[in-house]
């Protein structure tokens, strides 16, 4: 240390640096996408955002694996749905019980799950396979029979699991 130079002596209020405890960074602006503690009171708004996140990216594993069936392996419209519809809800249940709805594993909401699923899975499958019939087989109009059949379902589940399914202890 230099007896010239004072920002060297660590005594010297210039050279005080704050650490993380007094002064925090600037947060990003917030999402409703975690909380700050694993809670099962998990409000509307947060349940949405979560809702639709894992939706679109369960929905995205459907469609591709609905597609990749019907077109890549010819196989008929209500397997390929039905497998793409398969892998997409039990993805979309894992991540909903534990990150949108925040519950812990129940054998009962389990087996509601199941006949939840079941209910959508006719709605899902009927309406892809109904539209498909009905409209020309091209890819396009593949993706809106998906898209109306995956919308309707997306309703049905989030109304469902909201007020009964994850209310189940």
């Amino acid at each position: 240390m230099h007896d010239s130079d004072p920002s060297q002596d660590p005594t010297d209020p210039r050279h005080h640096h704050e650490d993380f405890t007094t002064r925090h960074a600037p947060m990003p602006i917030e999402l409703p996408l975690d909380d700050e503690e694993a809670s099962t009171d998990v409000d509307l708004k947060t349940q949405l955002v979560r809702f639709v996140l894992t939706g679109a990216g369960s929905a995205v594993l459907d469609y591709g694996l609905t597609m990749l069936l019907q077109y890549g392996f010819d196989a008929s419209f209500g397997i390929a749905k039905a497998a793409g519809f398969l892998l997409g809800t039990t993805v979309a249940y894992l991540i909903n019980r534990r990150w949108t709805f925040r519950a812990e594993p129940s054998a009962a909401r389990f087996v509601a799950v199941i006949a939840l699923y079941a209910i959508t899975f006719g709605v899902n499958v009927g309406l892809y396979s109904w539209l498909s019939h009905a409209w020309p087989v091209t890819v396009l109009y593949s993706a809106a029979a998906f898209v109306v059949a995956q919308g309707v379902a997306t309703v049905i589940n989030f109304v469902v699991q909201r007020a009964v399914i994850f209310k189940i202890r």
